[in-house]
């Protein structure tokens, strides 16, 4: 009764002005629809005529080598660099693209995963009366309902549960979550609405139950952010843009303007990362969109300039997707320090972030321990005590560098605004930088507007608003089923083809290998837990992969959800990327462990060494020390005070299990700290006390031989898949 009064007296509150709002804007709802549709309809027809064959990265070289001059170069391949090739090349401007490392390789591949307006920022625009966090919030709503709309595929709305513990919190943000549906006006993806506590703990059970008064549900959109990157990149391909990855700009090229007499950009020096090769690019505009790297370049440009971004590094983690409803986000938007914390589910997992601290510009940051558990102990803060939050199952952690634009009077990143400058040098070199994720497309297209502007092009006016990226056109929400009928393909890796490459899943299909099974007919995985398949590898080198890091990283998203999973999918990858691109052993060997390093430290698997070493404490009661030391003893017959992997094979015979040594050889390597081939009783002791403390988990030789002392008499078989593969 108390909540549905708090509820009555909230919409007495707030209830005529919101309404009042609401009406006022319907009008300019409506017309901004009809433009929009106009923009589509433009756009498709736009598509039909200019939309061609993707190019072999060959092509796209010699296209960048042997073109005069190009109207645009655009340099990074990011989201927004993407965007802004994409929008250049349909106005008709002969457009080049260059990147040093992989499509979406730095932050566009590292954010939250949201397509969203920015709920934090709409509450500073409101309590700060500061009408540019406004406009930025709106544009952002804007670009999000045309990100759903022309990558259906790759993005859906997703409901966030803003839980309430304090009863004055709920109609103060009931308030601002209905004012955020209000900004966004007819782009409003559904409305938001109100639940009781029992409603809020049916579609979250494992939230935090003890003094929840309600919560607020409310809307935002989630995407695939590399492969939406990658689609905007391949989109522009298709319609005429030469782009390639691993080119590094190694200076600016330079000419005198003979009417001023200056010094302007007139292209850019470039190397191929792969082969050496190094040759020029020229263009009568040069934009810089290289993130945080932007001032890099800049002074590429002139030393003389002073920065205008402010690096701030942001830490996500993946955990299991038991740790979250399937189809349901949570918003922390108060943390201990202040900061808002998301925990969303994605791609069948978890993910929670993001911190926000200062940090230097690198091209490999690397998540550190202290953030992983400042996101740990929030989540706590909000999961019911039944459910332990564990430091093992972290399945992935990663950090990303956030390019912000610097606020003079800003004391701390956190005040840092997301909204984005355009700036043109004294040379001609076009800066574009800040903004987010969510608005790459506005962004674009103010800078392709000043790029127009500058050099006055004759060139039309934007038409990416509508305009589908590559697999989105002919998707539907039922393609996965033709795909199950046509090629026999299981139904959780149809779905992810059809979630993942759109239309062109059925590309995927055909080069399908054989099973040799009954069921599935086609689709070889290239492990057992993720429906990812061998034909991706292929044709991922068809989307300009051209390194395994790629592949595990960016065409799939393997690394971002399972780092030992990605792991032990390695060999394959590199195996068939070798095959397909006719690398002799010493490359393949090369790609291996440049890809191990990537996992490593890049995405948090070194943490997984600093979990357990042979510096670890054993903090075992006496009565757990002798019970895990009998367990030992049951393989380490001969008292030698070591296991091998004879002694394992022994104990699982006995009970007629069969198991080939590499798949042994695997699991004893996880615990053998001192790398000398066995696991010794003080090795097998850390990890047991590892695992109470929840440090690590889903130890495949821990669960073995429990399962095996249980099970010794009654010769029932033994799971040796990882639990959740946590470290």
């Amino acid at each position: 009764m108390a909540f549905h009064k708090a509820v009555k007296g909230t919409a007495l509150v707030g209830g005529g002005a919101l309404a009042t709002v609401l009406g006022l804007s319907q009008f300019a709802h409506y017309r901004r629809k009809q433009v929009n549709l106009a923009h589509v309809e433009a756009a498709d027809c736009f598509l039909e005529t200019n939309l061609k064959e993707l190019p072999s990265r060959e092509a796209q070289l010699a296209s960048l080598q042997s073109t005069t001059e190009f109207d645009i170069l655009v340099i990074g391949g990011g989201a927004t660099g993407s965007g802004c090739a994409l929008d250049a090349v349909t106005r008709g401007l002969r457009t080049a693209l260059v990147e040093r490392d992989d499509f979406s390789s730095g932050t566009s591949s590292r954010s939250t995963k949201l397509i969203h307006g920015g709920v934090r920022y709409l509450q500073t625009a409101i309590t700060s009366l500061d009408y540019e966090q406004y406009k930025m919030v709106k544009e952002a709503l804007h670009e999000r309902a045309n990100l759903l709309e022309i990558a259906p595929h790759l993005s859906h709305a997703l409901p966030i549960m803003l839980p309430i513990y304090k009863w004055w919190q709920l109609p103060y943000y009931w308030v601002g979550i209905k004012l955020y549906d209000l900004v966004a006006g007819a782009n409003c993806l559904k409305s938001s609405y109100v639940l009781s506590k029992t409603r809020a703990l049916e579609h979250f059970p494992m939230l935090q139950k003890d003094k929840l008064v309600g919560a607020i549900v409310y809307y935002d959109g989630q995407h695939n952010d590399a492969r939406m990157n990658l689609a905007i990149a391949l989109t522009a391909a298709r319609y005429g843009a030469a782009i390639a990855n691993y080119i590094e700009v190694m200076c600016l090229l330079k000419k005198r303007d003979p009417k001023t007499g200056d010094m302007c950009v007139s292209g850019a020096h470039c190397k191929d990362l792969l082969t050496g090769q190094e040759f020029d690019v020229r263009a009568k505009c040069v934009i810089n969109a290289t993130g945080p790297f932007t001032d890099s370049l800049r002074k590429m440009d002139n030393q003389a300039l002073t920065n205008i971004c402010q690096p701030s590094a942001g830490v996500h983690i993946v955990m299991p997707g038991y740790y979250s409803p399937e189809s349901m986000g949570l918003l922390d938007p108060a943390t201990s320090d202040g900061r808002v914390i998301f925990f969303l589910p994605w791609e069948k997992m978890t993910i929670a972030g993001t911190t926000d601290s200062p940090t230097d510009v690198t091209s490999h940051p690397i998540p550190s321990e202290d953030d992983i558990n400042f996101i740990l102990n929030e989540v706590r803060n909000y999961l019911s005590c039944d459910v332990e939050v564990r430091r093992g199952d972290v399945l992935a952690a990663w950090s990303g560098i956030r390019p912000l634009v610097i606020d003079p009077k800003s004391k701390d990143t956190k005040s840092i605004s997301r909204n984005h400058v355009v700036d043109t040098s004294k040379s001609g070199l076009i800066t574009i930088a800040g903004g987010k994720w969510t608005t790459y497309r506005a962004m674009a297209e103010d800078t392709i507007d000043t790029a127009i502007k500058n050099h006055n092009f004759r060139a039309g006016p934007c038409k990416t608003v509508g305009l589908f990226l590559q697999g989105g056109r002919d998707w539907s929400p039922t393609l996965y089923i033709r795909l199950v009928q046509d090629y026999g393909l299981e139904s959780e890796v149809a779905q992810h083809l059809a979630s993942t490459y759109g239309d062109k899943a059925f590309e995927v299909a055909k080069i399908a290998c054989v099973t040799g099974k009954r069921w599935p007919i086609v689709g070889v995985r290239l492990v057992s837990e993720f429906p990812y398949i061998e034909a991706e590898v292929k044709y991922g080198i068809k989307e300009y992969a051209c390194t395994a890091v790629d592949i595990i990283a960016r065409r799939t998203r393997l690394a971002f959800l399972n780092v030992q999973a990605a792991e032990e999918a390695l060999p394959k990858i590199v195996e068939l990327m070798g095959r397909e691109l006719n690398w002799n052993d010493e490359r393949k060997k090369a790609e291996l462990d440049c890809a191990t390093r990537f996992l490593y430290y890049e995405m948090g698997y070194r943490s997984r060494s600093e979990q357990l070493t042979d510096l670890c404490e054993i903090s075992l009661q006496p009565a757990d020390i002798e019970r895990y030391k009998k367990r030992f003893h049951m393989f380490d017959k001969e008292q030698k005070g070591f296991i091998t992997i004879i002694d394992v094979q022994r104990v699982l015979e006995s009970i007629n299990v069969q198991m080939n040594q590499n798949t042994l050889h695997e699991i004893l390597n996880e615990v053998d700290l001192n790398k000398n081939g066995v696991v010794e009783l003080n090795e097998f002791l850390q990890l047991m006390s590892a695992v109470q403390k929840g440090m690590v988990s889903g130890s495949r030789l821990a669960i073995l031989m429990k399962t095996a002392e249980e099970n010794l008499d009654s010769r029932s078989p033994i799971p040796v898949d990882r639990s959740c593969g946590g470290f």
